[in-house]
């Protein structure tokens, strides 16, 4: 057999068998399907599956990681949705003709509390840039809303 075709082919076989342990290994398969549920923003399913394929092999490096992403971005939707909680909070003390000392101090904690929150949260370079540049969106909100508290 030519040597200049024996070696292709024995590549392309042992990559069809890596593929194919890839699929038919249930903790892999769990990883691929978790993979695209993170890809899709379905966070908490991306992460039980991922935990799940983690489980059944400590080695699969992908589970792995999908795992640990799919937990940092649903920690900044946490964020996020929190924010627009203490928003409409904040905008409905906002529509009073004025404004009591203790509702600015509820706004002040609020702020406190968002912005604390947010120094916990830590992107890499997988988290999804749409819901990082949100959380920060917000961030920078809640900056401003303390600092014109504060003032006033």
């Amino acid at each position: 057999m030519n040597s200049k075709l024996f070696i292709p082919l024995v590549a392309l076989f042992l990559l069809f068998v890596m593929g194919i342990y890839f699929i038919v290994n249930p903790s892999y398969e769990k990883s691929l399907r978790a993979k695209y549920y993170y890809e899709t923003g379905e966070y908490k399913e991306a992460y039980a599956l991922a935990k799940e394929a983690f489980s059944l092999d400590l080695y699969n490096r992908m589970a792995a990681t999908i795992m640990t992403q799919s937990q940092t971005s649903l920690k900044y939707m946490s964020y996020i949705e929190d924010a627009k909680k203490y928003m409409k909070i904040i905008d409905e003390i906002a529509l009073h003709e004025s404004i009591s000392d203790a509702d600015k101090a509820k706004i002040r904690m609020i702020c406190q509390i968002m912005l604390s929150a947010y120094i916990k949260l830590a992107p890499s370079v997988i988290t999804d840039d749409e819901i990082v540049n949100q959380a920060a969106e917000y961030h920078k909100k809640f900056e401003k809303l303390l600092e014109k508290v504060n003032r006033s």
